[in-house]
């Protein structure tokens, strides 16, 4: 997926010193944890093996850097090729060549450090800034990084990765004496999913509820491909470079050697597999296989409920000679042989007929990947004993879930392909895609597209439809707020309450926007399951990778969870009716008025070293009067 970040959960452990930039908060920060898992390819891969790399002076050895080093990459392309890529049918390591996950919060903060390279690799640096301002203490976040690259049940095969996250939640505990929060974000969301299902296996049936109580308080799914993500298919088939300096045919071939390439295949909501604690009733001896059970919604929707086909793709009538995957030239000529054959044919495929492996068993003849591919996607996903990830989540047993995405910008929803003429990994290209902007299909030379589009569009990686499926966890009452992003005073607020909501339908709010306004809007039920809270937050424009880094975000989050702690507070969510500074950098020079702007907050303070009005403009010392704003 584009950016790279489309699967790390994050269980992150808040352990907040009681401490502020000027005066101390009210509250118990002390008890208080969590835990980050950050998303697909967003953690470091470091060499574990010596690999000499012929024609270049630069060679692997133990723990050099290998996702990411850029470096290495430009001059030794075949090495790093061998030190990141996988065995496709038993995801094993090349045998000149293996990596493995870096470890600790420098995992994922930035990818390929450097004065160039660190910024534009950047993660989860600026999250960790926003912690140490407010005082959170270094031994409050635990990072748990995993190899991205394998699919869910080879990460608890070779790394017992799902037994040390288990171990990690219940050191937590015995360290601060109170739950996690979890924030995970991407393809993290769906390793959170996996295991919750793997827990339930290693817990007793009655324990398991009040294990999730007592370790995990709050849960936070951030930019979650909760039904896949259309992305995937274009890595698949003709290669997502991911900003790396490499050609689409070799992104290709090594995408699709990583187990998790199918983890994050798009699949319709209406079609599910059976349930079942197997290794209770069989001891783990016996295999079983999941079948794809479609309800009457399936066969009378379009796409699979998705805004159009999948794919649609062109394929030779006829297969030229013994060739297995002929070029478009040969196939062209013998195709006008006959008269009769003298188009190709043109597929189309909905997401399920995509992920429950249609797809991949019709190009056999014409790629050699679908072969591969088709192994790993029943080996791995439909036969997994624990659970088919390609399958619609319905809302964990948590206490509190808070789902965060971007909205409204453009988002791939489909593609068209044909075959390339090229030899492989390049043999397809593609000929069209189709996009949803703002409520609309739009092909890429701007033509509207009929098709089913959404209310709004996704967050340029990840398409509305996936990214909203999270509303179907709300109750049948919801509160919305609508408010901007930025600090404000309340005058641009927008409040709707006890809206009615049918499951498995969108809530559309009878709102207004400011073209020139980015806004958050909230979905808050506490109602409707007692002892839950589920919030739903839609941000205007934020982009899938960079949501982590959003500010608007970040400052949300911090005030939710100081709102959860607080003995005072009177609410079940924090209000939205007013957003001040929090900190200094929230202040600034207005110009119009010649003084810092928010002068109830912030204040004219310079302090050597400052270069420009608005870097000496501070937060007076009355953080805890702010903050009581929001009880």
């Amino acid at each position: 997926m584009r950016g790279g970040h489309v699967g790390f959960v994050v269980t992150f452990i808040l352990l907040a010193a009681a401490g502020n930039l000027c005066s101390e908060f009210a509250g118990d920060y002390s008890k208080l944890s969590g835990i980050i898992i950050p998303g697909f390819a967003s953690t470091q891969l470091r060499a574990w093996s010596i690999l000499d790399c012929p024609y270049s002076p630069l060679d692997f050895n133990p723990l050099d850097l290998v996702w990411l080093d850029t470096t290495k990459l430009l001059s030794a392309v075949n090495c790093w090729l061998k030190c990141m890529m996988l065995d496709p049918y038993n995801q094993t390591d090349h045998r000149e060549c293996k990596s493995r996950p870096d470890s600790g919060l420098s995992a994922i903060t930035e990818l390929d450090p450097g004065y160039i390279t660190g910024p534009l690799s950047s993660v989860w640096k600026e999250w960790i800034k926003w912690c140490i301002e407010f005082g959170i203490e270094a031994n409050a976040i635990i990072a748990v990084p995993y190899d991205w690259r394998l699919s869910p049940s080879k990460l608890e095969e070779r790394d017992l990765y799902f037994h040390k996250l288990k171990l990690t939640f219940e050191t937590a505990l015995k360290l601060r004496g109170g739950p996690s929060i979890v924030f995970a974000h991407s393809l993290g969301n769906n390793v959170f999913r996996y295991f919750l299902e793997w827990l339930k296996l290693e817990i007793a049936p009655k324990e398991y509820g009040r294990w999730l109580d007592d370790h995990i308080h709050a849960y936070f799914a951030v930019g979650a491909p909760l039904l896949g993500a259309i992305e995937t298919v274009k890595a698949t088939l003709s290669g997502s470079t991911f900003g790396l300096p490499v050609s689409e045919g070799t992104a290709r071939l090594m995408f699709n050697t990583f187990g998790s390439s199918i983890w994050m295949l798009p699949f319709s909501k209406y079609c599910t597999t059976d349930n079942l604690y197997r290794r209770h009733f069989s001891g783990g001896n016996r295999k079983y296989h999941h079948a794809y059970h479609c309800n009457e919604h399936e066969l009378k929707s379009k796409y699979s409920g998705w805004p159009t086909n999948i794919i649609n793709i062109e394929v030779p009538s006829i297969r030229a000679g013994n060739e297995v995957y002929p070029s478009v030239v040969e196939t062209a000529q013998t195709n006008l042989s006959g008269m009769e054959c003298g188009y190709p044919t043109q597929l189309s495929f909905s997401a399920r007929e995509v992920s429950d492996g249609t797809f991949f068993k019709a190009i056999k003849n014409y790629d050699p990947d679908s072969e591969r591919l088709f192994h790993l996607l029943k080996k791995s996903y439909h036969d997994d004993p624990i659970l088919n990830p390609l399958t619609p989540w319905e809302r964990p047993p948590l206490k509190n879930i808070f789902c965060i995405y971007g909205v409204d910008s453009k988002t791939e929803v489909g593609y068209y392909f044909a075959p390339s003429g090229k030899p492989y990994p390049d043999n397809w290209i593609i000929t069209d895609v189709i996009y949803e902007i703002e409520g609309s299909l739009y092909s890429r030379s701007g033509n509207l597209v009929e098709g089913n589009p959404g209310a709004t569009s996704g967050d340029e990686t990840v398409p509305y439809h996936s990214l909203s499926w999270c509303k179907n966890w709300l109750g049948p009452k919801v509160n919305i707020t609508r408010t901007p992003q930025s600090e404000h005073d309340g005058s641009d607020v927008q409040v709707h309450q006890n809206i009615e909501h049918q499951h498995g339908e969108d809530i559309i709010p009878n709102m207004t926007k400011l073209p020139t306004m980015k806004y958050i809007t909230y979905y808050e039920d506490s109602e409707s399951f007692p002892g839950t809270r589920t919030a739903v937050w839609e941000l205007d424009k934020a982009n899938h990778r960079n949501i982590v880094r959003s500010p608007a975000l970040m400052r949300e989050l911090w005030l939710e969870m100081w709102h959860d702690i607080h003995p005072d507070k009177k609410f079940n969510f924090v209000t939205k009716a007013k957003r001040g500074p929090l900190r200094d950098e929230d202040c600034y020079w207005d110009y119009g008025k010649a003084r810092c702007a928010w002068s109830e907050h912030c204040e004219y303070r310079y302090v050597f070293g400052d270069v420009h009005l608005g870097q000496s403009c501070r937060l007076k010392c009355s953080t805890s009067h702010l903050l009581s704003h929001y009880v």
